[in-house]
């Protein structure tokens, strides 16, 4: 089931963790995937600038996308004796031997943005994020309404293997199940990155099957941004001859809706900041706290885009 707090239970949430460890010093070690796209980066961001004015000592390391180094990146930070670590990791599965090792070592771990497969939930402290699953429903939702549940569909996956590609294909497929006549006939990674997505996207309308597509869902923006330019370069129209849904709700996608350009983008909220270091602190406290934090979110599509563009902080 998902967790649903109102926003005013997660505020009184953040507010009551913040008071209660005002003064608490942390140092915090914390592993991020990369910096493959336009919400990556805004979540880097979100983390530093929380960090320097919470006067927290962060330990920063970018994996680069790969799981070794975010390996190699968390044992140094049980070297170094941090308080808490935090990482969203790149994929699922491979994390049990180091986990153990975290907590052998008596340190909290804060995963952030993307869930692993453990066969001990006691492995991490607490999971801050959001519903993958959910987010493809509502990629499918929207794409089932907007084109009468009649759609030939190309599929942008993300990293093969991480937690948003995995559940976000989920979530997508759950609904196509209640729209027979909504097929996906292309499905390829992109790799969460723009340039993997144009060349993707390319070889697609390079094919027979590709010829026949009316829509596209590519499991974040950035692939749909990188999508729209191979669209275009194929003499189409981007948001009309192929309509196109995308998850993130990054700036440059609001561009693209206002400009018709991209159809919708659902909302998956980079901004963890504050939410992360109440967690970090509470934890390093020994307080209990949720074993799942949501994060809040929306959907929009273009005919929200041009109002809501001025107030998209990322």
């Amino acid at each position: 089931m998902k967790l649903s707090p109102s926003p005013a239970c997660r505020s009184a949430l953040a507010l009551g963790l913040a008071l209660a460890h005002p003064a608490l010093a942390l140092t915090v070690g914390f592993s991020q995937v990369g910096a493959e796209s336009g919400w990556r980066t805004a979540n880097t961001s979100s983390i530093k600038a929380e960090a320097a004015k919470r006067q927290v000592t962060l330990r920063f390391s970018d994996a680069q996308q790969k799981q070794e180094n975010q390996i190699k990146a968390l044992r140094s930070f049980v070297a170094q004796g941090v308080d808490v670590i935090a990482f969203s990791p790149v994929v699922e599965t491979g994390w049990e031997p180091v986990l153990r090792e975290i907590k052998q070592a008596g340190i909290p771990v804060v995963l952030t943005d993307r869930a692993v497969a453990v066969s001990d939930p006691g492995l991490f402290a607490t999971f801050i994020g959001s519903d993958f699953v959910e987010e493809g429903r509502r990629a499918g939702r929207w794409l089932a309404q907007k084109t009468g549940g009649k759609a030939v569909i190309a599929e942008l996956v993300g990293t093969p293997g991480s937690a948003p590609a995995i559940d976000r294909k989920k979530g997508f497929e759950e609904i196509l199940g209640a729209h027979p006549e909504m097929k996906i006939v292309l499905s390829q990674s992109g790799d969460f990155t723009r340039a993997k997505g144009k060349e993707v996207m390319e070889a697609f309308l390079k094919s027979p099957q590709g010829r026949q597509v009316t829509a596209l869902f590519a499991h974040n923006d950035d692939m749909a941004l990188g999508a729209i330019q191979a669209i275009e370069e194929a003499g189409l129209k981007p948001g009309q001859d192929i309509i196109i849904v995308s998850i993130d709700g990054v700036r440059d996608a609001f561009v693209a809706m206002a400009a018709g350009k991209l159809n919708c983008s659902v909302e998956c909220n980079p901004l963890i900041g504050p939410q992360l270091f109440d967690l970090a602190a509470a934890v390093a406290a020994g307080q209990p706290v949720p074993h799942r934090v949501p994060v809040a979110e929306g959907v929009y599509d273009q005919s929200q885009a041009a109002a809501a563009l001025p107030n998209r902080q990322y």
